[in-house]
């Protein structure tokens, strides 16, 4: 939390990341692409395909929590609290916490100069549809809307059911062409990337190898976020391969 929301390295590496998506954006809405970076239905990750453009108009997808604005106010109560993540108390938060947020350095300005370019600005979030209202009153109160639910804001069980992104981004493709996305977590690209199963060390193997690593900074743009998700699981033998451990010669003595 001290990185993410209180570190200038954090700001430095979330402005950097929303100053390279903004221009990548305007190049590409110069020069219109014949695909989206969408995965079509039926991708792995060994065999990605993505979805034809055609001549539907220009668009971009983020994610909201964590890569559009900074939930400064529940981060807040949880540090202070010494509080773990509690689904009753997040609900609460998406109810009433909308003025408590704020936009992650960069993004406001680079979303109006894509929205000048004539792209629309799509937010595709695991926020409930119930909680639309406010979490569209957030968006728009940290400067990053317009947000319109299921027209520009895309929540869970808006399309099937659960925190499964991908069918909210196949209903988007059906409208648009899409771009590029931004997001903190890799489920923010494609629901591959969270299948059970999965191990930890494959999933970081996808995302840092051809064809996905070609994505990173050209289509596909990653927000740090080292307080929650998927990127902070892991066991010792997941993190740290056995042919790249070191021990100090001297123990544990100074």
């Amino acid at each position: 939390m001290q990185w993410l929301y209180g570190s200038g390295e954090g700001a430095a590496a979330s402005i950097q990341a929303y100053d390279a998506f903004r221009a990548y954006v305007l190049r590409r809405a110069r020069a219109r692409p014949r695909h989206s970076v969408v995965l079509a239905e039926g991708s792995t990750l060994a065999a990605p395909r993505f979805l034809p453009c055609g001549r539907r108009p220009l668009a971009v997808v983020l994610d909201v929590d964590e890569t559009a604005i900074q939930n400064l106010g529940y981060e807040y109560d949880e540090a202070l609290n010494r509080r773990s993540y509690d689904q009753d108390r997040w609900n609460r938060w998406e109810r009433t916490g909308a003025n408590a947020v704020l936009p992650m350095p960069g993004a406001v300005a680079a979303l109006r100069a894509i929205r000048r370019a004539g792209v629309t600005v799509i937010f595709n979030s695991n926020r409930m549809a119930a909680h639309a209202a406010q979490t569209a009153a957030a968006i728009e109160g940290a400067g990053l809307g317009p947000a319109v639910h299921r027209r520009t804001l895309w929540l869970q069980n808006d399309i099937g059911q659960g925190s499964a992104k991908d069918p909210r981004r196949a209903e988007v493709s059906r409208r648009y062409c899409v771009i590029a996305m931004a997001g903190d977590q890799l489920g923010d690209f494609s629901d591959l990337f969270n299948a059970r199963g999965l191990p930890i060390p494959e999933r970081r193997r996808a995302a840092s190898s051809p064809p996905f690593a070609g994505l990173w900074g050209n289509g596909w743009f990653m927000l740090s976020n080292p307080v929650y998700g998927p990127s902070i699981r892991g066991t010792f033998d997941d993190v740290f391969p056995a042919d790249r451990r070191w021990s100090d010669p001297q123990g544990g003595n100074d």
